[in-house]
């Protein structure tokens, strides 16, 4: 009986073994098509500079790596490179809330430099109450600005934009669509906000800020004292500080009152320039560490050694392509007095943690931003440094994290002041005046007045903060470092 099932059962094996691979040779092979470029450029920038790459598993798939097809079927299920970009970053909006990607890398260029298109006032908008209307008031303005030249001053009260009361739900609409629109303003008496006839209407330019907004030398308590209130990094105006440094140093002023309350970052370099005309241009110690994803430190470390990581105080700024190297004017100061905010974030918490374990530095205001990590800009370039003339997508990853010489970093809460004290908003003094709330704390403590349990006063008229102009300036608190290799898609 076995035999002859046997018999049987050897011919239909056969048979069905030469029917399944006729069927194999006939069928398609399937093709993936290749990748968008600008996917690609997205994908390969990431993977290589991206500071939280391990913690993304699409950004270390060796399976991407060794097979093109599996790399292009999963670049190919992404349309839109921005979707691509933000589900390859880590915790977007809780841990990581600064990385971003134009798709014209001119928006990048213009930031970079500090050109917008704006007005030129810098505000922060309060609820009224606990109603739903706001107010704003005007915390600077910006030198030959529109709003400048149309009379706004710090302190101005406003509530209306295009006659209509600014609300929780309009507040956006009118103040960051309208290239021109009419103020209409008001005053604060008794802690009461009224209306005022006072209206002024501007239009939008696009300009370039200088930073260095406000310096002055005044004499206090049988001391000299210089004032700098400097709002961003911007190394385009890195000879200019260095010529109010200068004129510090020619004075010889005894004491200096760093003025960083709403500057949120910049230039990674203008901050180590910054920190050398401070505290000096010893150039064997170190500012600051710099820590980046294991393979760029890894490759940084093997190809220039450890100290690469480090920034040092620097003799002299750099040469450009328009300035010759510039010796930095030192002041070589013992202490600095520096006036924060939650403005104050990525390369201002730069300076103050890298000069804290070198000098005495006294923070007055309230915790700075909490912002510890620099992005670079990654364009796609080619082998002889050119941009892919196909597109001109570009992006500004988060790609590193500073620490100080005594390895301090990570105050996600921010960095926390000697002296707690806040702008007072119904009163808002020119910066400079001695009795403007935090410069005057900032005197008071230079004195030796200790100033515990200052009042907020910012709370006498039931301010809750809503917003500022900080938040629709997409970069406003971003910290930069210049490209530390042209990047390929390859």
């Amino acid at each position: 009986m076995k035999s002859s099932a046997l018999r049987y059962f050897i011919p239909i094996v056969l048979i069905a073994g030469i029917w399944i691979s006729s069927c194999r040779k006939e069928e398609v092979p399937v093709v993936i098509p290749e990748a968008d470029e600008v996917n690609t450029f997205v994908y390969k920038g990431l993977r290589d500079y991206y500071l939280w790459n391990g913690m993304i598993p699409a950004l270390n798939s060796t399976v991407y790596d060794e097979k093109k097809d599996s790399l292009n079927a999963f670049l190919n299920k992404y349309e839109d490179p921005e979707e691509l970009f933000s589900s390859l970053l880590y915790k977007y909006g809780e841990i990581d809330k600064w990385s971003f990607i134009v798709d014209d890398s001119k928006t990048i260029d213009d930031w970079i430099a500090g050109i917008s298109e704006t007005m030129g006032y810098d505000f922060m908008l309060g609820r009224i109450g606990t109603s739903d209307n706001l107010f704003g008031f005007v915390r600077y303005v910006i030198k030959g600005s529109p709003a400048e030249k149309a009379g706004i001053k710090r302190g101005d009260i406003f509530i209306k934009i295009n006659d209509q009361q600014l609300t929780v739900s309009n507040y956006r609409t009118l103040l960051f669509t309208n290239k021109t629109y009419t103020v209409g303003f008001a005053t604060i008496v008794n802690r009461t906000i009224s209306p005022t006839s006072r209206t002024l209407t501007m239009t939008a330019i696009e300009m370039q800020e200088n930073p260095i907004h406000k310096d002055t030398i005044f004499q206090y308590n049988n001391q000299k004292v210089g004032y700098l209130v400097y709002n961003g990094f911007n190394a385009d105006f890195d000879i200019q500080l260095n010529d109010v440094f200068r004129k510090f140093k020619d004075a010889k002023i005894d004491q200096l009152v760093l003025d960083l309350r709403y500057n949120g970052g910049g230039s990674v370099q203008s901050s180590v320039y910054l920190a050398s005309m401070i505290y000096g241009t010893d150039g064997t110690k170190v500012f600051a560490r710099s820590r980046y994803n294991s393979g760029l430190q890894t490759y940084y470390t093997q190809q220039y050694g450890a100290n690469a990581l480090n920034d040092y105080f620097v003799t002299s700024i750099d040469k450009t392509a328009t300035t010759p190297a510039t010796p930095i004017n030192t002041l070589n100061l013992p202490k600095v007095y520096i006036i924060v905010s939650d403005n104050t974030a990525s390369a201002s918490e730069l300076l103050i943690n890298g000069l804290r374990p070198l000098m005495n530095v006294r923070v007055i205001g309230i915790n700075t931003n909490g912002k510890y990590t620099a992005s670079t800009t990654i364009k796609d370039w080619d082998d002889n440094g050119n941009i892919n003339p196909n597109h001109k997508w570009a992006m500004q990853p988060i790609i590193a994290k500073y620490a100080n010489s005594a390895g301090e970093t990570d105050f996600v809460d921010g960095l926390v002041p000697n002296v707690v004290a806040e702008e007072d908003i119904a009163s808002l003094l020119p910066f400079g005046s001695p009795n403007e709330t935090l410069l005057n704390a900032v005197l008071s403590d230079m004195k030796g007045i200790a100033l515990t349990g200052m009042t907020l006063k910012s709370a006498q008229i039931g301010l809750t903060k809503i917003a500022d102009s900080h938040d629709f300036k997409p970069f406003a608190n971003e910290m930069y470092i210049n490209p530390l290799r042209k990047f390929k898609s390859e």
